[in-house]
């Protein structure tokens, strides 16, 4: 079965959400690096109608869990609704951090840009614009994002860095972008070295046009701190905008996980309107309101 377990309720309500659109071709599975005895693996998910031929959009997806749990299932509904509006829809396996190990994210970041150049490396037989490869994640997937799309070193020296992991646009979902000491998350395990580890401390005007979404209530993520975020992307002339929502903590985006679908379904359309504003996507969203 793919993805966790979605209740009659939530099962029900996801295709009320779809049932207006074509199915999502089924996912296929690719090792994109192996890494210390270990295969690591991205799942993708192609539109309707998709040919090899095609230049189109895509949107690489790294899951939540603070470096140190999650699935890359997360995002499986998020790509199978983008994936009926056009695009590839990528998800990501990456190593996480092993317990006990109170250093830095380095083996994450280090696969998220290898998958990355991995996409783009492949765009061709991927049906991909190279061009057009975005980063969406939530919590610490949505620093893998940012990073990936921000952010310079911490590469897998394996890699072939001739090939560019730079995501050409952001979705962000509650993300811990900021590692910095003033107030932000992960500071702990980056220290003194967070100018390496944090996008916020790398805003760079050629940085991807990038939207974000933050629960009010957020524990872990001050509303001041996507705001200082958001108003030092727009002085380095990057466009950012921010979606802020009233009494929603974290992870409040995710269906049937501490949220409710509303809020999927409101920062899913949100992205298919930021998406749509940036040429990639086409027409009015089909999402429906369940």
């Amino acid at each position: 079965m793919r993805g966790r377990y979605q209740p009659p309720m939530l099962r029900f309500a996801l295709l009320f959400a779809f049932s207006s659109l074509l199915p999502a071709a089924e996912p296929i599975t690719q090792v994109y690096k192996k890494v210390a005895g270990r295969e690591l693996k991205l799942t993708i998910v192609n539109p309707p109608e998709w040919k090899a031929a095609d230049q189109r959009p895509a949107m690489v997806f790294f899951h939540g869990g603070g470096w140190t749990g999650g699935a890359p299932t997360q995002f499986t509904q998020h790509g199978d609704y983008l994936a009926t509006r056009g695009m590839v829809c990528i998800q990501v396996e990456y190593r996480l951090i092993e317990k006990g190990d109170k250093g830095p994210p380095v083996n994450c970041i280090a696969d998220a840009k290898s998958a990355m150049r991995w996409v783009r490396s492949r765009a061709a037989e991927l049906g991909i614009d190279p061009n057009r490869i975005g980063a969406g994640g939530g919590s610490a997937g949505g620093h893998l994002a940012a990073f990936v799309g921000m952010v310079e070193g911490l590469d897998d020296p394996l890699d072939d860095l001739k090939i560019s992991p730079k995501a050409n646009a952001l979705a962000l979902f509650n993300p811990v972008f900021d590692n910095g000491p003033d107030k932000g998350w992960g500071h702990s395990r980056v220290g003194e070295r967070y100018k390496e580890f944090s996008p916020a401390h790398n805003i760079t005007p050629d940085d991807p046009p990038a939207i974000v979404f933050l629960g009010a209530q957020d524990k872990l993520i001050p509303v001041a701190v996507v705001e200082r975020f958001k108003a030092n992307m727009e002085k380095a002339g990057v466009r950012c905008e921010a979606k802020f929502y009233e009494g929603q903590a974290h992870g409040f985006f995710n269906p049937g996980k501490g949220g409710k679908m509303e809020f999927y379904h409101d920062t899913l359309l949100e992205t298919d309107k930021f998406l749509t504003s940036l040429g990639w996507l086409k027409g009015k969203p089909t999402l429906k309101k369940p």
